[in-house]
């Protein structure tokens, strides 16, 4: 075979496997309504682990202060002035080696104000009525316990003069950062899962269609075409059919952010922080997109593959 006729060759394979490839779309726009179900139980399927590895995608935005998360906070009592306030500070810098910072009353009340919003409301009062309040970070070392560590210097602190509460808000931080840690979990299992299931209900619908044209491709084989010839076209229709669930997976998670958004943004503003919740990127949608399809041509060739070998079986027989 010269030059010539392997181009000419090379192009009817590139057109026939164009012409099967818009032709499997066809097909699936032939039966609209059982298209339309696959598709949306594929599309839900993706979009429960999608769903949540973008809410943690956008959590692990959340400052979470992991190098504060010894600071213990310390209320002085109303009468203590700015003098008593700096000299515990500094007693505290000099005995227990960690790090203060001082918050007066005014700018606790500058800080209450910008987060709150409540700042004309707060001109009504006639005197400031924060106290002093001392964030105490203690220096850990790599071996040191946190836990214990702030616990001991929280009951030291308890005990000094002039101080009315001491808080400790590690813990709940980092029951936080372990919640996020098992939804990363969650968001594995879940897409290992739903992966199968995608796989499972591609497969199941294509061994339908196999099923409906089983003397067509009979026939097929009877006159010599090779697997790959039959199996071209339903390799397509698990494509489109997985493409298409991604696709919807991702206008599904699209509407469902939009309407969590401003219960989400509360819940934010509860822990103190603001995330601007957004989609996945472009990358990540055409990530999806891509393994979309291609769970749908690894369902397809599952099921075509079982099929094909029982067509051949009796020729394989005949031959023996």
């Amino acid at each position: 075979m010269n030059i010539r006729d392997t181009r000419r060759s090379v192009r009817a394979w590139g057109r026939r496997l164009l012409y099967s490839f818009f032709s499997s779309l066809g097909a699936l726009l032939g039966h609209r309504l059982g298209t339309l179900m696959t598709v949306l139980v594929l599309g839900i399927a993706m979009l429960l682990p999608l769903g949540l590895y973008v809410t943690l995608d956008n959590l692990r935005g959340l400052n979470l202060q992991q190098e504060d998360w010894g600071t213990v906070t310390v209320f002085l009592r109303p009468e203590v002035a700015e003098e008593q306030a700096g000299s515990l500070a500094e007693r505290i810098r000099r005995e227990q080696g960690a790090e203060v910072a001082a918050v007066s009353p005014q700018q606790g009340m500058a800080d209450f104000a910008e987060a709150s919003g409540f700042g004309q409301a707060l001109d009504l009062f006639e005197e400031n009525p924060l106290p002093w309040v001392l964030l105490v970070t203690p220096r850990l070392a790599a071996e040191q316990d946190i836990e214990a560590t702030v616990g001991a210097l929280s009951e030291w602190l308890g005990e000094q003069e002039g101080v009315d509460l001491v808080q400790v808000d590690f813990k709940w931080l980092q029951r936080l950062a372990g919640l996020l840690a098992l939804g990363e979990a969650f968001v594995t299992v879940l897409t290992v899962l739903f992966s199968l299931a995608v796989v499972v209900v591609v497969a199941n619908t294509i061994r339908l269609d196999v099923a409906n044209r089983a003397h067509e491709i009979e026939v097929l084989l009877m006159v010599g075409a090779s697997n790959g010839f039959v199996r071209q076209p339903f390799l397509y229709l698990g494509f489109w059919y997985g493409l298409l669930g991604a696709l919807l997976a991702l206008l599904l998670l699209a509407l469902c952010l939009l309407y969590l958004a401003r219960p989400l943004g509360r819940l934010l503003n509860a822990y103190g922080s603001s995330v601007d919740f957004g989609g996945p990127g472009a990358v990540t949608a055409l990530l999806v997109l891509l393994c979309g399809g291609a769970l749908g041509l690894l369902g397809a060739w599952l099921a075509v593959q079982r099929y094909l070998r029982q067509f051949r079986l009796p020729e394989s027989s005949g031959a023996g």
